[in-house]
């Protein structure tokens, strides 16, 4: 009985010539290699968008609650802290219930169920939904999220949000850190998104075949 040598082809299927395995050739160990070896992208810029979301964050969380403390450590509500300082802004110390311009008043518990719904969606919307999120989209629903967790935090522990940045050159409510936060993290986040789609416009218009180009024999 005569034995088939390896490399000839048994019932139709190839051998390896290595391994004798059917159906596997020196090319399909080489397409497995490689494909086992491509790193899968994302994955860095993923982990570089998290320790800038973690960073922001906290940093933007913990300076909010240091003021807090510092302006409601010394003074009542009603008081004010400073005189105008270059004329623009003064520290004068609110209790807000509600949202600004007296808004929803006596709503706390419900603004700071809205906060964290707010503060879940943004954060899920980066993690899970985004591809490839920029610094500037990044940095700013990290400063949104840690104005929401901030402000929430003064509703559900104390039952009023605590304000006390009061702009004096133009009639305007009283803020705190997390509201700026909040809104200045929206414009940085909106920023980062046109950045993003200007880019990728860019791509496009890279990629397209110029006249002439792409056109095979007619």
């Amino acid at each position: 009985m005569r034995s088939t040598p390896s490399g000839f082809r048994r019932r139709g299927r190839p051998l390896d010539e290595q391994t004798n395995a059917p159906g596997r050739g020196p090319s399909a160990e080489l397409d497995v290699a490689a494909s086992g070896l491509e790193p899968r992208p994302g994955r860095p810029g993923r982990a570089r968008s998290a320790i800038l979301f973690v960073l922001v964050a906290a940093a933007w969380f913990a300076l909010d609650v240091a003021t807090k403390g510092w302006v409601s450590g010394g003074w009542q509500e009603g008081d004010v802290v400073t005189g105008p300082i270059l004329g623009l802004v003064r520290f004068h110390l609110v209790h807000n219930t509600g949202m600004a311009w007296g808004m929803f008043g006596d709503s706390t518990f419900a603004l700071g169920v809205l906060s964290l719904a707010v503060c879940a969606a943004a954060t899920a919307y980066l993690f899970a939904f985004s591809k490839r999120p920029n610094t500037l989209e990044t940095t700013g629903i990290a400063l949104v999220v840690a104005g929401g967790l901030g402000n929430a935090l003064d509703r559900f522990t104390l039952g009023y949000v605590v304000d006390f940045i009061e702009p004096v050159f133009i009639d305007f409510p009283v803020f705190n850190v997390a509201d700026i936060g909040v809104t200045c993290g929206f414009a940085i986040f909106l920023a980062g998104m046109a950045l993003a789609w200007r880019r990728e416009d860019r791509a496009l218009d890279a990629a397209a075949p110029t006249d002439g180009e792409g056109a095979g024999p007619r």
